[in-house]
């Protein structure tokens, strides 16, 4: 009986071995790198809806202090135009040396058209809007996030501790981290921007307590102003050499919409 030759047969087995291994060692990797770059992207729309949401509290502040008094510090009441009895009330009401201004309350009315410069990305993103008899009281664009939040990092590092009441889910974003680790996450938020618009529409019920335009009126159970208010979240590429912030070029846009009622 002839013997079989099987000279070479364990190279042949290593080599087909390998390959298998390759390819399965491949496979992982693209799976591995699918499920990062998954991560990422889902982690970008979450952050570009908190800005988003960021969008909407900014343009509620707005509206809030049109109708009690915008800020201002106590240092410059002396220039107001009030009287000493008015600066005596709001001296009385000051808040760590801030106080209302409350001689030029208002009542936000649409008296600005959508058109040109106004109608961004953010804008078209809202299909409900009628374009041809819409107006807004205040539109506000390209509002950084990374420059809004910046001076916190910034007093985190220059501490050089941590936020006690925060808890650390990313080490990269706290001030344990490296000042360099600091500002690539700063140049990272920066990508972020909100912008923000708001629209009068009419009369509503109000029910609740808080101040009012009118000193007689009643707050409880009174009708209202109700004020729209749209908001977006927008994240742009990375910054080239030429840029600022970010290169200019979408890409993940979050609008928002909400209701504020105030007494009138």
């Amino acid at each position: 009986m002839r013997k079989k030759n099987e000279k070479g047969f364990a190279l042949i087995l290593a080599l087909v071995l390998l390959l298998v291994m390759s390819l399965m060692g491949g496979g992982l990797i693209v799976i591995t790198s699918g499920d990062h770059n998954s991560n990422n992207s889902s982690d970008q729309y979450q952050q570009a809806f908190y800005v988003a949401e960021t969008g909407l509290i900014e343009a509620e502040k707005k509206i809030v202090n049109a109708y009690l008094g915008d800020w201002r510090t106590v240092e410059s009441i002396g220039s107001s135009g009030m009287t000493d009895e008015q600066q005596a009330q709001a001296l009385a009401g000051a808040v760590e040396g801030w106080y209302r201004n409350k001689n030029d309350r208002s009542m936000p009315t649409n008296g600005i058209e959508m058109t040109g410069d106004r109608i961004t990305a953010c804008y078209s993103s809202f299909k409900n809007i009628d374009r041809d008899t819409f107006r807004v009281t205040d539109h506000f664009t390209e509002q950084n996030f990374g420059d809004l939040i910046e001076p916190i990092l910034t007093k985190l590092e220059a501490e050089g501790t941590d936020d006690p009441d925060t808890d650390d889910v990313d080490e990269s974003t706290t001030a344990e981290s490296s000042k360099k680790e600091v500002e690539k996450e700063e140049k990272y938020l920066k990508r972020f921007v909100y912008e923000y618009f708001m629209t009068n529409i009419g009369t509503a019920p109000y029910k609740g307590a808080g101040a009012s335009i009118k000193a007689t009126s009643s707050d409880i159970g009174s009708q209202g102003t109700a004020y729209k208010i749209y908001a977006c979240g927008i994240f742009y590429g990375k910054a080239g050499p030429l840029d600022v912030n970010h290169n200019g070029e979408v890409q993940i846009l979050i609008p928002l919409e909400s209701i504020i009622v105030m007494p009138n």
